[in-house]
């Protein structure tokens, strides 16, 4: 399709590429339905999608639409979402703005100006390549549009999974601002900013699926990109994937495509250190940018990819800027936790089995019983954990794993499980050694 005449002139500043990958989605139609509905300039939109698709799907009133361009894919050849949203970038045809997205969200009246606006903003501050990116907050098609959440939402450090890529969580803002506010990381499912990200920052098609969000945001921020969460609602996303199949349910090679992306990102990030892949990976447009360093991004988010390690500031969810970034590595890595897995194994004493316990302590101590770390188990929680152990005069052993960070310098000495019973109050302790 030629979009020539779409590209005028006198208003091409204020047009906005619009990114969808869409596997399968039955959402897709009423995503670009919602979109164009609610926005102040709906002829300034022009749609990207990469419609992987059974042979019963169809695309319904979008179909022949002037301003939707369909890269139609049938959904066996498809090679994931980092792939499909590489196919769209390579139309992108000189938008000023670019929106990426997923093919399931709902949109609030005049999205499209107020995020122009928010980035004008920015640059007006100074910032000369804004990002907005968030996780959107959820939305439920089942009940919609009662079932919209109206926290404005922010993005949150939660842990490095075990082949190096980190993820995150989403939650609210702890209070409205009057500006967009910075942020360490990028969603996938929204991202909004100048369109020539599309070339500067182009997709890596051999990325899968994990690893997509933390690589990018690196990449962008090394080309000199800041980013930023909105200061209000933009979209909503649906978080369930009801009733939708996904790739990794038709294609049961995925995890040979999600490997090489792990590997690609631990190369790409130095996770665990310099890499002995050889010969290394030449990157080409997909690596890292020359405007910043990657040690420029740790020091700005609080991470350090060679050490999986998260700086205090940024495992408590505090604003940026993450102090101390000026300060030698020495001094710098002293304020970092390293992740702790342990599962702890124990036979609870027989008085359990008649207790009505409502909750359970478990905390890990240091050698000066110092606290530092506890969660309380309850409700669907402890019965999953305490099935079958208070259930009969014979104690069984009982299993809890546990994943958090310890602070660096400071060494577990002892785990403690401490049961409270709503009729008698804490119970005895159990409490035993961790092996270093």
């Amino acid at each position: 399709m030629n979009f020539t005449r779409f590209l005028n002139a006198d208003t091409v500043n204020d047009r906005i590429f619009i990114q969808i990958a869409a596997y399968r989605d039955p959402q897709l139609v009423p995503t670009i339905v919602d979109a164009l509905e609610n926005a102040s300039e709906p002829k300034h939109l022009r749609f990207c999608v990469a419609w992987q698709h059974g042979p019963e799907e169809s695309l319904g009133e979008i179909k022949d639409h002037a301003q939707v361009e369909i890269i139609d894919i049938p959904h066996t050849e498809s090679r994931g979402a980092c792939w499909a949203r590489h196919q769209i970038q390579k139309r992108f045809c000189g938008e000023e703005y670019t929106l990426c997205l997923d093919s399931h969200h709902r949109f609030v009246q005049g999205w499209d100006t107020k995020c122009i606006e928010m980035l004008r903003l920015l640059q007006e501050d100074g910032i000369a390549k804004p990002l907005l990116t968030t996780y959107a907050s959820p939305f439920d098609p089942a009940n919609d549009p009662r079932g919209r959440s109206q926290q404005v939402m922010r993005m949150d450090f939660d842990r490095f999974i075990p082949e190096g890529a980190i993820f995150f969580r989403p939650s609210a803002m702890p209070q409205k601002t009057p500006k967009p506010v910075p942020s360490r990381f990028l969603s996938a499912h929204f991202i909004f900013t100048l369109g020539q990200f599309c070339t500067e920052v182009p997709y890596d098609p051999e990325f899968y699926f994990h690893g997509e969000e933390i690589s990018l945001a690196v990449r962008a921020f090394t080309h000199g990109y800041d980013l930023f969460h909105p200061n209000e609602t933009i979209l909503w996303h649906e978080y369930t994937r009801k009733g939708r199949e996904k790739h990794w349910d038709d294609h049961k090679n995925w995890h040979l495509m999600n490997e090489v992306a792990h590997s690609r990102n631990r190369q790409l990030l130095g996770v665990d250190g310099p890499s002995d892949t050889f010969p290394p990976i030449d990157f080409g447009p997909y690596g890292l940018g020359t405007t910043r360093t990657l040690r420029d991004y740790e020091r700005y988010a609080g991470v350090h990819f060679g050490l999986r390690a998260v700086h205090e500031h940024t495992l408590l969810h505090r604003p940026l800027p993450v102090p101390g970034a000026d300060l030698p590595d020495s001094e710098w890595e002293k304020a970092f936790s390293f992740e702790f897995e342990h599962t702890i194994q124990a036979t609870p004493l027989a008085e359990w089995a008649q207790a009505d316990i409502d909750f359970c302590c478990v905390a890990y101590d240091d050698a000066s019983d110092q606290q530092i770390f506890r969660r309380d188990l309850a409700g669907e929680a402890l019965q999953a954990t305490f099935q079958g152990a208070m259930t009969g005069m014979v104690p069984r052993q009982i299993q809890i794993p546990n994943r958090f960070y310890v602070p660096r310098g400071r060494r577990l000495q002892k785990w403690v499980l401490w049961p409270h019973c709503r009729t008698s109050g804490w119970q005895k302790k159990l409490e035993g050694e961790v092996q270093p």
